[in-house]
């Protein structure tokens, strides 16, 4: 089974909570990314929840490159989200992509939830991390 799969499988399971194969708690969300040939893609994502709207960054790792999944959101208005409760719920949610300052203060946090996304700045090539904000 792939990785991102044993992720998926866990998150539905577990009511969004995945601590196996890696110590994510509830900070993910399944995100159904549309792909060019019409057929949706599910993501796992690190996530922040303010204010009732989710936030995700296309850091791939530290890849110079976007992963694909940002290509799609940048293509669509909205998309399905599922979202960590009891049971998971499904959310039809509004793709914003943030720039300037408000982008920049999400990325802070993104790196004080966890020091992997400061040390992938190293291996990025210079790279913006795109972030998203998706409310409800």
């Amino acid at each position: 089974m792939d990785f991102n799969q044993q992720i998926i499988d866990t998150f539905r399971a577990n009511g969004g909570e995945v601590n196996e194969p890696m110590r994510f708690g509830k900070s993910l969300v399944l995100v159904h990314v549309p792909k060019k040939d019409g057929s949706i893609r599910v993501a796992p994502l690190a996530a922040i929840e303010d204010g009732g709207a989710w936030h995700i960054v296309g850091s791939a790792g530290g890849s110079p490159k976007h992963p694909a999944w940002v290509f799609g959101l940048r293509r669509t208005e909205q998309v399905d989200i599922e979202v960590p409760g009891d049971p998971v719920r499904t959310l039809r949610a509004k793709v914003e992509e943030l720039t300037g300052d408000e982008r920049d203060a999400l990325w802070a946090r993104f790196k004080g939830m966890s020091s992997g996304f400061a040390e992938y700045e190293k291996t990025a090539e210079g790279r913006v991390f795109p972030i998203f904000r998706l409310s409800a």
